[in-house]
């Protein structure tokens, strides 16, 4: 999982920095478990732009990932550790023991050839996925369910997880990658360790055209607008632009938008950090 560092013999190379895929053992994925992935350039079923500054990009078909890890009645084997245009994270190719081939998001630290399983009574080790009832506290884990039967759904992306800190009755209490801390299920389930590629954060891609390779559009700033397109823009000369917010006019830096009277509040015991 190391970091690639180029020296800059050319100004696209200046302060590049990409992951080295060194973890990765195949570049052709599966081919039954690929679906084609339409990309919508931003806009809606109208055509009408919904989302700015999305569209082009390399064309990417979709793999299909068992968040759900509900095959309990065989082990598999890893069979690849393969890059996946559509995550962070990287993935792995596994084969059951009745021959069924699936995706699932890579561990940090998984191999080619290693066993893992799923269901009650398996052993926390790296790559299983079991109930929170069963896993020992201070334990790291992610693909968290919110709710049983689900399907994973937190602590998913490149090098992420939660820990399980206490049980309290039903409920297992988790500290989130944001900081916060909830409670969920225990019979919700949950895979141990922490998410592949935890050198993520550190890539940097040192061109404006490989964030085009990734479907992202040149994004212009609120403040050099004018009035009637942006609340920022206008004013004589390079204005700050006065309190920031959004195009819709809702103030950005601190401002809460969530719901006070949401259900799940009562399970967040403490938000997350500023």
């Amino acid at each position: 999982m190391a970091i690639r560092k180029f020296k800059p013999v050319t100004p696209g190379t200046r302060n590049k920095a990409i992951s080295a895929f060194d973890e990765i053992t195949c570049s052709t994925p599966e081919k039954s478990l690929l679906r084609p992935l339409r990309g919508t350039g931003g806009r809606n079923n109208q055509g009408k732009m919904t989302m700015r500054y999305l569209g082009g990009g390399h064309k990417k078909m979709y793999r299909v990932i068992d968040f759900l890890r509900d095959k309990d009645d065989y082990t598999a084997t890893v069979k690849t550790i393969e890059y996946d245009p559509n995550r962070s994270a990287r993935i792995a190719l596994v084969v059951y023991g009745d021959g069924e081939k699936r995706y699932i998001l890579a561990p940090n630290g998984i191999k080619v050839g290693q066993t893992i399983a799923s269901g009650s009574g398996v052993a926390p080790e790296i790559g299983n996925t079991l109930p929170l009832a069963e896993i020992p506290l201070g334990t790291l884990v992610h693909n968290i369910e919110f709710r049983p039967g689900q399907g994973g759904a937190m602590a998913r992306s490149a090098g992420t997880f939660a820990q399980l800190t206490a049980r309290e009755g039903n409920h297992a209490i988790l500290r989130l990658p944001s900081g916060e801390t909830r409670m969920v299920l225990v019979t919700c389930r949950a895979t141990v360790g922490t998410v592949s590629n935890v050198d993520h954060n550190l890539e940097s891609h040192g061109k404006a055209g490989r964030r085009r390779w990734l479907g992202r559009r040149p994004h212009n700033r609120g403040v050099v607008m004018n009035p009637v397109d942006h609340p920022m823009g206008g004013g004589e000369g390079r204005a700050s632009g006065g309190h920031p917010r959004s195009r819709k006019g809702l103030p950005a830096k601190g401002y809460k938008t969530r719901n006070p009277k949401k259900t799940s509040s009562k399970f967040i015991i403490e938000r997350r950090k500023k």
